[in-house]
């Protein structure tokens, strides 16, 4: 068994002067605070990647830069499903006994600290070096090739996309911290800059600078308890050219198998943290997941499903789509607003029910799933 004691968020936009390392350290700091632990005892680290400081030991760095001397650390490297495959991590080294309290925090200083080309160029590298970088695809051509592909087989339109747009903008607007504060309509998704066809510049997620972190504990330090009931993750493949059919996806996989790890229905959840890098991630994997029919997820958004006060509250804070993405620290984010919420301090974003929330990260293109379930203890 193992807590999640503490978290820490940052605001996520510009943060001018602040390095990767700042940002990160901010979130710890708010972390350890909310959990209410001194920094000598974190006895276990685990770091995400980065793509502006790609240091090969970046658990330790940051743990000298933190002033901690952890017996464990480690970084992970699966794309967007890092944070959450870090608390999966952070669980299992918890409830094994090697660790008594785990520090997991990502951040970047991603939009001030790199240029465009090179963030460009960075994150072009998910594809087959032989056959698809030489190309000249980014992260969002493979997703518009897979929009393309899903809206063929499923009845599925650019409208509909921007329907969950809109949404995580409705979201963002009420939580302070988000890059975006203005509210947005499907005309605006539909008359915004092509970036992929069908994808256009506000389906797809922001470049942003910010930090997130969590302890992750064996022994609960607050009165409202959120422990880690169960998990899974599932790798089908890392490229595109190489992705099984839409109907093999990871999703189903690691879903399944993090289902019947807790025992737990679809009809359980209360609250749902889905990965949002593009409005067609979440499409599919709010259907992949069970969360919708398939080609039905829109029509779900748009009767109020995953509002704030629907019957599945999605991405209180905004999501990846408009409360930002810092790298790894961006789907982090869902964690700590489903800590939040199933502890009761959300503010004027609070749900009625989060007892028990679903969260599902998505690495490389579809690639990489982990799918995890929380559930709250008295």
């Amino acid at each position: 068994m193992s807590f999640i004691t503490g978290v820490g968020l940052t605001s996520f936009g510009k943060h001018e002067g602040s390095s990767s390392l700042d940002l990160m350290s901010k979130a710890a700091q708010a972390a350890l605070d909310d959990a209410g632990l001194k920094r000598a005892e974190i006895d276990g680290i685990l770091c995400g990647y980065s793509t502006v400081s790609p240091h090969i030991m970046l658990a330790t760095v940051f743990a000298e830069h933190f002033g901690i001397r952890p017996a464990y650390a480690h970084a992970v490297q699966v794309g967007g499903a890092t944070g959450l495959a870090m608390t999966m991590l952070a669980h299992h080294l918890v409830d094994a006994g090697v660790a008594r309290n785990v520090l997991v925090v990502a951040g970047e200083n991603r939009l001030t600290g790199q240029s465009r080309d090179a963030s460009i160029q960075a994150l072009a590298q998910v594809g087959h070096p032989d056959y698809e970088v030489p190309l000249g695809a980014t992260i969002p051509a493979y997703y518009g090739l897979v929009a393309t592909r899903y809206m063929h087989e499923y009845g599925v339109t650019e409208q509909d996309l921007a329907e969950f747009a809109v949404l995580m903008r409705a979201h963002a607007c009420t939580h302070p911290g988000a890059q975006f504060h203005d509210p947005i309509e499907v005309a605006d998704v539909m008359a915004s800059k092509p970036v992929a066809m069908p994808l256009k510049l506000l389906d797809c997620c922001p470049v942003s600078d910010g930090g997130a972190a969590f302890v992750i504990s064996r022994e609960r330090t607050g009165e409202a308890g959120v422990r880690i009931r169960g998990c899974a993750q599932a790798h089908t493949h890392q490229h595109v050219t190489a992705a099984p059919a839409l109907s093999e996806l990871g999703a189903e996989i690691s879903i399944a198998r993090a289902r019947e790890a807790t025992g737990l229905a679809i009809s359980d959840i209360r609250y749902a943290a889905i990965y949002d890098s593009f409005t067609i991630t979440l499409a599919m994997l709010l259907e992949d997941l069970g969360l919708a029919a398939r080609g039905e997820a829109a029509a779900r958004v748009r009767a109020g499903h995953f509002g704030r006060d629907g019957a599945m509250p999605l991405n209180t804070h905004g999501g990846l789509l408009s409360y930002g993405h810092c790298g790894v620290g961006g789907a982090m984010a869902h964690l700590v607003e489903a800590h939040l919420q199933m502890t009761g301090r959300a503010a004027n974003r609070q749900v009625r029910d989060a007892s028990i929330a679903l969260l599902h990260g998505d690495g490389g293109v579809l690639s990489s799933h982990v799918s995890m379930f929380l559930e709250r203890v008295r």
